[in-house]
């Protein structure tokens, strides 16, 4: 199972995004486990996943969660603005799917 977490400031528009990256998902057949948080608990949330994409509002934040992400072994990676604006799921989830293949 693959866990990604998305991160925003509130966790409110990544939620629409994350039901759309799960019927991509399902329509890949990919088995994944994907759930959206405010940046608040972000960090809390880091233990229990593998690739973190943070909504791209919270770009300057990146640093800060890749030196928090550095000891889970977590990938981070900042959500492309125009697929978040789009709500595009299935490129924001083959973005994260790519980290799991390096």
């Amino acid at each position: 199972m693959k866990n990604i977490l998305l991160a925003c400031s509130s966790g409110m528009s990544t939620s629409l995004l994350v039901t759309k990256m799960e019927e991509a998902a399902k329509s890949k057949g990919e088995e994944v486990n994907i759930w959206a948080v405010g940046q608040d608990k972000a960090f809390s949330e880091l233990a229990k996943a593998d690739v973190l994409l943070i909504g791209p509002q919270m770009r300057f934040m990146k640093k800060k969660f890749e030196r928090a992400a550095k000891e889970e072994k977590v990938f981070v990676d900042v959500i492309d603005p125009v697929a978040y604006g789009r709500v595009d799921g299935e490129s924001v989830l083959k973005k994260a799917l790519a980290f799991f293949n390096e």
